[in-house]
């Protein structure tokens, strides 16, 4: 924080700083100056500290002193500001006065520090909690005045008033804060090892997004945190995947030749071979090791089903829609689970982008399977015969029970700080549980599988789909074989515990002498059972440079791309908060003022009549206003929605249609049927 108040940059260590038994060398540092000729790419000087420091002019930020190299600045006019690349010196001359008047303006704007250091402590709290700018000037320092005048007085309160709180000032105390916090991240990892993690996605306003995770040594450990998340404005191919990342790295000035490993999903974009994201990165750096995220291989073979398992998939989900996607059925299903006394009122979508949700769904539908049979045979449903045939329900069991077992395994793989040989041996358990399974199975034993196990009991039936569990457990383990090929099971034995294990075939010479030096020493043994698994390696790295680095290796790169998943988890909403991002993002497109209050009409479906009608007319004035402007194909949707609503509501009264539209003429909703018909919502 001391950075902003004081304007000089965070003290740093020097990379040559002679040590204290060490005579400094005479002479002095060479230091590069500022040539006026600098101006035609766009840099005037600052002064930061006693050090002369390029200043775009455009964009106003502040360089390195070791970039004042010619080649350095025509690099950033290029990359970041290449609509002004071929404009004259007098452009840049006019620019850099500006710059000037800017910065005595902002010198004379001055504040107490103080409170200045509270002005950011604020914004910093809110953008923890995410919130708007404006909450800091209209919610913040009203209540933080009035409790300092209730506990103390009014003078103290007052002083309150010197904290600039305004929304611009948030928003660049916000922007400082995340510059800072990216300058230090890139300067730690400048010049040593680090890998990539990546990953191409759209969040809830439809925005595409690369999200970028490093990996990297920081002093004694292993730490992974955000590089950049950047928009991709084009198509999401490899080039355009390819030259963000490029002009990432070399604006912080970090090398493709320290990068040993990326991580992606399979996607062609990434992982092609000759046109993919991964061939273009090894074209630069050839020696960097790609890796497909190994959570993202194991949910592979988990979707192959044989004919009879993929039929049960696929009428539990057809199900679970003809529940779920009709508003009143979905409500009589849950007041029938609670007058059952069910532990759930609810089944659950199918999302075939979730990892976890095939086993979820299975799992919900199985322990409701009695609630969804006396449900489907009052609705008359073709489904109902479904859940009272014993077959479908033993394979609904079993594979209710198998998923669940897949979907321990698929979040054992997740979390931070995860390895490779970490993983190895959870997918190698897996196999092995599966031979054991199939064995058991073959002597008639499913005790492993507690849903098929209890529904035979309770039912006393003859288990009948022990040939289907079978031919499953042989397709997985050929399917995870595929997806998994291990050539030796013991492969990163030396690395989890190389005090049990052999050196490998492949060691050198001097790697294998290193390897008995460090097995035989009493204080590693000491440290391997007190430390991390990476932390290990790189103490040893310090005192034996060949073994600790190739086990760094394979530590350092990141073998899931669970990070960046997280990151696209959370920065989509709920259902209904995604709802509001979207209307908020067309009522943008249209110049109206956003009110959240559109997005949160779903909420009121089953809330009283008056409340309704009360929620829907305001909406439905609010699109009215909009539609005085030339009518397009989301303004439509919209009022779609609301129309929508409008029928749902009442058709779950029993009202017909001819009472649906006295009710809106009574209710002074004329311009809601002519718009009705305009854009053939009458079957609605």
């Amino acid at each position: 924080m001391d950075t902003f108040l004081t304007g000089l940059p965070p003290k740093r260590k020097a990379e040559d700083e002679p040590s204290p038994d060490v005579l400094p060398k005479p002479g002095k540092a060479k230091t590069r100056k500022y040539d006026e000729r600098s101006l035609a790419f766009g840099f005037t000087c600052t002064t930061v500290g006693n050090e002369e420091r390029p200043q775009c002019v455009v964009c106003l930020k502040i360089l390195a002193c070791d970039s004042l190299r010619p080649n350095k600045l025509r690099r950033h006019l290029e990359t970041i500001h290449p609509e002004h690349k071929d404009k004259s010196v007098d452009f840049f001359r006019k620019n850099s006065n500006g710059c000037a008047q800017q910065c005595r303006f902002t010198k004379a704007a001055s504040v107490p520090s103080n409170a200045q250091l509270a002005s950011y402590k604020v914004a910093y709290r809110v953008a923890q909690c995410k919130k708007p700018h404006t909450i800091a000037e209209e919610l913040i320092l009203p209540c933080a005045m009035d409790m300092v005048s209730t506990i103390l007085d009014d003078t103290a309160a007052s002083k309150l008033r010197a904290i600039p709180l305004s929304d611009n000032t948030i928003a660049r105390r916000i922007y400082d804060m995340s510059k800072d916090t990216e300058e230090q991240l890139n300067d730690k990892v400048h010049d040593i090892r680090f890998a990539l993690q990546m990953d191409e996605a759209t969040d809830s306003n439809k925005d595409c997004l690369l999200i970028t995770y490093v990996r990297f040594i920081d002093e004694d450990d292993l730490r992974e945190d955000l590089l950049f998340c950047k928009n991709v404005l084009g198509r999401a191919t490899a080039e355009e995947l390819f030259k963000i990342i490029d002009t990432y790295l070399k604006e912080a000035n970090l090398k493709w030749e320290d990068c040993v490993g990326i991580c992606t999903d399979r996607a062609q974009a990434m992982a092609g071979k000759c046109g993919g994201l991964q061939a273009l990165i090894k074209r630069v750096s050839p020696n960097v090791q790609w890796t497909h995220c190994m959570i993202h291989r194991e949910a592979l073979p988990s979707k192959q089903l044989s004919p009879e398992l993929n039929d049960v998939m696929t009428d539990v989900i057809a199900t679970v829609n003809y529940i779920k996607t009709r508003l009143v059925k979905s409500q009589i299903f849950s007041v029938l689970c609670e007058e059952m006394g069910s532990d759930h009122t609810a089944v659950l979508f199918h999302s075939e982008s979730r990892w976890l949700s095939r086993g979820k769904v299975l799992s919900r539908a199985f322990e409701l399977r009695d609630e969804i049979c006396i449900s489907l045979e009052e609705e008359g449903s073709d489904f109902a015969h479904k859940f009272n045939c014993n077959k479908f329900l033993m394979r609904h069991a079993y594979l209710s029970a198998m998923f669940l077992k897949l979907n321990e395994v698929n979040l054992q793989m997740q979390g931070k700080n995860t390895h490779l040989p970490h993983l190895a041996d959870k997918i190698t358990s897996f196999i092995r549980k599966l031979e054991m399974w199939q064995q058991r199975v073959k002597d008639g034993n499913i005790d492993s599988f507690e849903n098929l196990k209890s529904f035979i009991e309770v039912n006393k039936l003859q288990n009948t789909v022990i040939p289907c569990m079978e031919a499953h457990f042989s397709a997985l383990q050929k399917h995870f074989q595929r997806y998994f090929p291990v050539h030796d099971p013991k492969e990163y034995d030396w690395i989890s515990d190389p005090f049990s294990a052999t050196p490998p075939a492949d060691f050198s010479t001097a790697e294998e002498e290193q390897f008995i030096d460090v097995t035989s020493d009493s204080t590693m043994r000491l440290h391997f059972k007190s430390k991390t698994l990476a932390a290990f390696w790189i103490g040893v790295e310090k005192d034996y440079l060949l073994l600790g680095k190739r086990a760094l290796t394979i530590l350092l790169p990141f073998a899931t791309s669970y990070l960046c998943e997280i990151f696209c988890s959370q920065s989509r909403q709920n259902t209904d908060q995604s709802w509001t991002l979207k209307m908020n993002s067309e009522w943008q497109s249209h110049n109206c003022n956003p009110d959240l209050r559109v997005g949160h009409v779903l909420k009121h479906t089953f809330c009283t009549e008056r409340q309704f009608l009360k929620n829907i007319v305001s909406n439905i004035e609010y699109c009215y206003t909009v539609l005085k402007k030339p009518v397009t194909v989301k303004i439509i949707t919209m009022l779609r929605w609301f129309v929508i609503l409008l029928f749902i509501y009442y058709s779950k009264r029993g009202c017909s249609l001819m009472q649906i539209t006295f009710i809106c003429l009574k209710k002074k909703l004329q311009f809601v049927l002519i718009r009705m018909y305009e854009i053939n919502c009458n079957g609605v």
